[in-house]
């Protein structure tokens, strides 16, 4: 009998874990979920709920191959195509970044081209769109979903394995009150913002996600007879004003040059790190950061002098990093840093103190599962936000639109500190920021602040949370001293997985079910986030499953070459 399989979601990691499992050598049943029309594309690149403006921030070189690379797949394509998809030919280029709903055409035809591999290889692949897994529960010996095509009557079925890649949860209504989205997607909603001053939380790029797509439906970007950049506001929007606002107040910087793949670090390396988790502490991470201080005085002596590292501590080390440009106008900065990464780009020239915090962050992530509550506390406080803003960089044509939007004189940025609040009582549209004695008022405002992590209460499948199918991850509570006592276990948020991705249930029922569904993998695994992610989870479950059959069927199952 064929293993039964179900993949819920195609999106990025649904994707590579089919491309995973269709290279099994022994016929699989696999039956692919996907709640939107079109399997393949996923929510982060989807036609439908993104603008044509919104850019992805991933260059193709980064993305892991498919049945091709991004720009193998480009090339091929005609004239026409290309056209349709904005493209110039000549500008295919590795290290190019391209709209989101670009990359949305590529993952499609790949996915197409998976399902086409995977007949050919003998597996049965059933691609269900439209039908929405809207329950899970676990069985002793596999997994049943209950499944709703359209307003017809749920359905059940019952698999051996049942992989979760859901994405991220968006809500159904973006726009919960009049002028007031908590999400920049879907994009289309955003389009009908205009001539009005408008308010976006967060500064990333999902914060200039939202700014694009109402930036483009009052007005328009062109070039000038120099060759800069300009935006001019269109006739009807004389009143259009945008401000983006964060706790800091700064811009993203432009996507720095870099070798790739990333160089192995000196001195923060994964044996060093492995080493420390080997010791069975939980407070490691002045260890850790140690081990990145030294990392960053060998790799650029110069900016460790200039910061004072060496006097730097995990809770002081981000407030030297970002001191520079607190102070400075973030217009004039973020032009600036345009101007560096251009000239460093064209030169070939990577900065050094920046690649030694790009390539420790994957590595220092190896050790957060193994921290103790206290330590956990410290590194998402004070330590995390120096990775992300270093890895988030943004396109350089980001930056580009954003200085364009300033010098029309329809951007600012707002720099919201640590207490706030947001008012929408009283309002006819819109809502009211209070900072202090101050008050800004919007016509609309735009929460593009972002996914934030999730926990087993926040899983959409009511059943499989009643049952103990997923459970709050857990850290210690504090340091043990003595090896024969039992560390006390504190819930930290997120949910319980293995190095599989199988979260911990509860004794009798199957464990075959995976959770790709990155949202509640973030508290402990923090920087899990974008293709290369999907990519690397797609591959460990399919993986897992592929070992899985191998030993039900007595070793007879082996992987393809």
């Amino acid at each position: 009998m064929q293993s039964r399989i179900a993949i819920i979601g195609s999106g990025p990691t649904g994707l590579y874990t089919l491309k995973g499992l269709v290279e099994a050598n022994v016929p699989l049943n696999i039956t692919v979920f996907e709640a939107e029309a079109e399997a393949g594309k996923g929510m982060p690149y989807h036609p439908g709920l993104n603008d044509p403006a919104m850019l992805s921030n991933i260059p193709s070189i980064e993305i892991p191959a498919l049945t091709e690379t991004l720009v193998e797949w480009l090339t091929r394509q005609g004239n026409e195509d290309l056209e349709r998809l904005g493209i110039r030919r000549e500008a295919i280029d590795g290290r190019e970044f391209y709209p989101r709903v670009v990359l949305g055409e590529y993952m499609r035809d790949q996915f197409l081209r998976i399902v086409e591999r995977g007949l050919a290889n003998g597996h049965n692949i059933d691609v269900r769109e439209r039908q929405k897994v809207i329950d899970i529960a676990l069985q002793p010996h596999n997994v049943m979903l209950t499944v709703r095509a359209g307003e017809d009557e749920p359905v059940e079925a019952v698999f051996d394995h049942v992989v979760m890649a859901t994405g991220h949860n968006w809500p159904d209504k973006t726009e919960v009150k009049p002028g007031y989205f908590i999400s920049p997607w879907p994009a289309g909603e955003l389009a009908e913002v205009r001539n009005c001053r408008v308010g976006i939380l967060g500064t990333s790029l999902s914060g200039i996600d939202a700014l694009m797509t109402v930036a483009t439906s009052n007005g328009a970007f062109h070039y000038d007879a120099a060759g800069d950049l300009q935006f001019a506001p269109a006739a009807e929007s004389a009143a259009f004003h945008a401000t983006m606002m964060s706790r800091k107040g700064l811009l993203p910087e432009a996507d720095f040059y870099c070798p790739l793949p990333y160089r192995d670090p000196e001195v923060c390396t994964k044996e060093a790190v492995d080493a420390l988790i080997a010791t069975g502490r939980g407070d490691l991470l002045d260890d850790l950061f140690e081990l990145f201080r030294a990392e960053l005085m060998a790799a650029d002596p110069d900016y460790a002098a200039k910061i004072g590292l060496w006097r730097l501590t995990v809770e002081t080390f981000a407030d030297a990093y970002y001191a520079d440009r607190m102070e400075a106008d973030p217009f004039v900065w973020a032009a600036k840093n345009l101007a560096e990464t251009e000239q460093n780009r064209e030169r070939r020239y990577t900065v050094p103190w920046r690649y030694a915090i790009l390539i420790t962050h994957e590595i220092i992530a190896r050790a957060i599962p193994h921290l103790n509550e206290t330590d956990l506390k410290r590194f998402h406080k004070h330590f995390k936000n120096v990775f992300v803003d270093d890895y988030a960089t943004v396109p350089l044509m980001s930056i580009r639109r954003m200085l364009a939007l300033h010098r029309a004189g329809v951007l600012d940025i707002l720099r919201l500190g640590q207490d706030y609040e947001i008012v929408t009582e009283g309002r006819e549209r819109g809502a009211e920021i209070i900072i202090g004695d101050d008050s800004h008022a919007f016509d609309a405002l735009i929460d593009a602040t972002g996914q934030s992590a999730l926990s087993a209460t926040d899983m959409p499948f009511p059943t499989l949370v009643s049952q103990g199918g997923v459970k709050e991850a857990t850290t210690v509570k504090e340091r043990v001293v003595d090896p024969d006592e039992t560390a006390r276990q504190v819930r930290t948020g997120g949910i319980d997985v293995d190095d599989a991705y199988r979260p911990t249930v509860a004794t009798g029922l199957c464990n075959r079910l995976y959770c790709a569904a990155i949202p509640f993998l973030l508290h402990k695994q923090p920087f899990v986030q974008g293709i290369t992610s999907a990519a690397e989870i797609g591959e460990a479950v399919s993986e897992a499953i592929i070992d899985d059959i191998h030993s039900d069927r007595g070793g007879m199952l082996q992987k393809s070459a």
